[in-house]
């Protein structure tokens, strides 16, 4: 204990334990508790600096609790370990800023409040020292928002309450609002705290730096609805530094869509109507006849946790089988009927299973050496791929776009969904497997769905559930603001606009754009499409589709800085014009660059692992998109893929036709002024970001569907039927992929 100093006033007590002080040479003070000759118990240490620290000791450390008070004038009082804050704590800063909450390690992790010395406090949850999770801030003069955040920015869903009443439920990007959301005026009447709960807690998982926009605050700004068929006088909104003057508007709410901040739609609903009809329909009395539950009632209600646990259960255990097995091609055998895992897993566990909180189920792996080489084509490290989908964070259900009823799971980092099959789906998904493997390996490029694994759970009662894990289309740090589901048919191919929410896929007839691009990347893309196409033709497919996603860029002149707390609602500049209702050409949003390994990330992902694409405009050489203020990411087939989407714009044909727009009168050149004018077309024009793949390929053209065919040909054109057959599907999807989604740049 005299090697770097000397003890003294020491008294010693039973076996290694004594009380004393030591003094290191630098000049370090400590009194207190000592066993084993390391400073543990109680005690006081005190630092040159002039900092102390009183409290618990293990072992030479601060460990236990404590408090620390620093040269600087900051003060913590609560857990340590080792060294580091730890467990509950509260920190008082040199500038009076305050954080009562957990700590882990030295950091904030996990709930607390932070309050600022300007009066502004937060409560809600903490990662690594910054706000992320759910949270409530509020500021000092009155506003609040309580949602989600990361890096210490809203990101997420969340409800913004302005002091004035007024509230905006909607999405954040980065600390910026980014998708549709709703503003309610101050009096209206707002929707039920559980809905905004349940909105809150669905929305968030579908939600992940400029100069600001300068403009008058006293003049008056038209709201732009091309749907509204109310008198324009009862339309506009009057700006002021302090408040939001309404004016005969007490039931209207404004549905807007975001991009980067900047509004570029909005559309005035009228709830009073709605209200209404609810309030006629509540005052039904209805009795719904209550059943007595039994042992399977209770399964159906929890099945989805069941599921989700059998599943993690299962590829565990797959994953772990089957990663020792040393790597190696893939043989025909490996296709067959006996290329087959199966398992017991009993709740109580088993010499080869652990225990754990789901009923009794059998387990079935289809293939798994082939689907491993799957697996290994796209880089994916089996830790990393058991982890993401059996990790402590679990799965999340997420609600199926369409009609088959199928149960779908999202993994925690949104890099691949899993999806229920039924038996002839998987019957579908055998049979094409080998040739489905070579190509994808001849193809690394091909848009068609990736998967990964196919597995079978088998319920002690005899209920079958089978999965197929895919890789997400949309795994990407951007915002999808649109999606589409498009067959290349047209006979009920749109969506009632009533059930349109801001994660609605929308279909063929919703598709009001027109996508240009690159003249070498539209090559690309659709070559492939082709390719695929005839693929899936081979193998007797139908009723597949494009999975499309866009992300809309604000132009750089309109972007906003981090939004601040107050008012900045009311002071966005739309994207959408409000003189006349003309478009507006906008400026870029996004940039072609030569691409550059060593500054974008080059692993491959869920859905993508082939090379750069390669743009005519940048002299055919490999390119990234380089998005301003935002990231440089790389340019593949089906992944962040720039685009300039057109839509026309057209007359408002609304009942009163109030809002009537004008059309732009073009001269033609050597005629008179007077007779010789022609209206010329409009086009509102966006700066996209597409992310694509081709979706469910399991659906072969059997009996059922040439039925469905030759009645549906009956009763419809049977050119604008989804069911036909598969050579004419395959020639309709590549003809509206060239010539409606991405025809040639005029």
């Amino acid at each position: 204990m005299e090697e770097n100093g000397r003890i003294y006033g020491s008294s010693f007590s039973n076996g290694d334990k004594m009380k004393g002080k030591y003094k290191w040479l630098d000049g370090t003070i400590y009194d207190g508790d000592f066993e084993s000759e390391k400073m543990t118990g109680k005690g006081l240490i005190r630092w040159p600096s002039g900092s102390k620290y009183e409290g618990e000791f293990c072992g030479g450390f601060l460990h236990g609790n404590g408090t620390l008070t620093s040269s600087s004038g900051c003060t913590y009082r609560g857990g340590w370990r080792m060294n580091a804050q730890h467990g509950i704590g509260k920190k008082e800063y040199s500038n009076s800023d305050v954080y009562d909450g957990l700590w882990k390690e030295g950091v904030q992790e996990g709930c607390g409040k932070y309050s600022w010395n300007n009066g502004n406090t937060y409560i809600g949850n903490w990662k690594n020292g910054k706000i992320e999770g759910r949270g409530v801030m509020k500021w000092t003069n009155g506003d609040t928002f309580d949602g989600f955040w990361m890096n210490g920015v809203r990101h997420g869903s969340g409800v913004y309450r302005f002091a004035d009443g007024g509230v905006y439920i909607g999405t954040w990007n980065n600390g910026l609002r980014d998708g549709k959301g709703t503003f309610y005026p101050a009096g209206t009447k707002l929707p039920s705290l559980k809905n905004l709960c349940t909105s809150l807690e669905t929305e968030h998982f579908i939600a992940s730096k400029s100069k600001p926009v300068k403009r008058s605050l006293s003049e008056n700004i038209p709201v732009v609805s091309r749907l509204s068929s109310r008198p324009k006088s009862q339309r506009t909104l009057s700006l002021s530094t302090t408040e939001w003057t309404l004016q005969d508007q007490s039931d209207l709410v404004y549905e807007r869509e975001y991009a980067q901040g900047v509004l570029i739609m909005e559309r005035i609903r009228d709830c009073s109507v709605s209200s209404v009809k609810n309030k006629g329909q509540n005052n039904k009395f209805s009795v719904n006849h209550v059943e007595k539950s039994s042992y399977m009632d209770i399964f159906k209600a929890h099945r989805g946790y069941f599921l989700n646990l059998n599943l993690q259960l299962g590829i565990r255990y797959t994953v772990g089988k089957i990663t020792p097995v040393p790597a190696r091609e893939v043989r025909s055998s490996d296709f067959g009927d006996r290329a087959r895992i199966r398992m017991f897993f009993p709740r109580d566990g088993s010499k080869l299973t652990p225990p754990h909180c789901s009923i009794d189920f059998y387990w079935k792996d289809y293939c798994p050496m082939v689907f491993r080489n799957l697996r290994e084509m796209f880089k994916l490290d089996a830790a990393e791929y058991m982890m993401s989908i059996c990790g402590d964070s679990g799965l999340r259900d997420i609600t199926s776009p369409g009609k088959s009823g199928s149960i779908f799971y999202l993994s925690n980092d949104e890099r691949f969904v899993i999806k229920t099959l039924n038996k002839s789906e998987l019957k579908v998904l055998l049979n094409m497997l080998p040739k489905y493997y070579r190509h994808v390996k001849d193809y690394e490029n091909t848009l068609i769905t990736k998967f990964f694994g196919l597995h079978r759970i088998k319920l002690r009662g005899g209920k079958k559930v089978r999965f197929v894990v895919m890789g997400n289309m949309f795994c990407t740090e951007l915002h999808i603001h649109r999606r589409y589901d498009l067959k290349g048919s047209s006979q009920g191919r749109y969506t009632d606009k009533d059930k349109i929410s801001g994660n609605t896929t929308l279909k063929d007839l919703d598709l009001k754009y027109k996508f240009h691009m690159d003249k070498k990347l539209r090559e690309s893309l659709l070559k492939q499409i082709s390719i695929d196409c005839k693929f899936l033709e081979s193998q007797n497919i139908i009723d597949y589709s494009l999975l499309l996603g866009l992300h809309f860029r604000a132009p750089e002149n309109l972007k906003a800085l981090e939004q601040t707390h107050h008012g900045s609602m009311h002071r966005q500049k739309s994207l959408v014009p409000a003189d006349e209702g003309e478009p507006l050409i906008l400026p870029k949003g996004l940039l072609l660059v030569t691409h550059e390994p060593s500054v974008v990330n080059t692993a491959p992902g869920p859905h993508i692992r082939g090379n750069p694409l390669r743009a005519y405009s940048m002299g055919d050489n490999q390119v990234d998109l380089l998005l301003p203020g935002t990231a440089r990411l790389r340019v593949q087939l089906g992944v962040n893929m720039p685009a300039q989407a057109n839509r026309k714009v057209e007359e408002d044909h609304s009942n009163n036709n109030n809002n009537k727009k004008k059309k732009k009168k073009k001269k033609v050149e050597g005629r008179d002024d007077d007779d010789d004018e022609e209206e010329a077309e409009l086009f509102e024009v966006y700066d996209v970001v597409l992310y694509m793949g081709i979706i469910d390929i399991l659906q072969a053209y059997n009996l059922r569907k040439r039925v469905e065919n030759a009645y549906k040909s009956i009763k419809f054109d049977p050119l604008t039927i989804s069911v036909v057959q598969p050579n004419l599907y395959a020639q309709r999807f590549i003809n509206f992929s060239q010539n409606k989604v991405f025809p040639q740049t005029p």
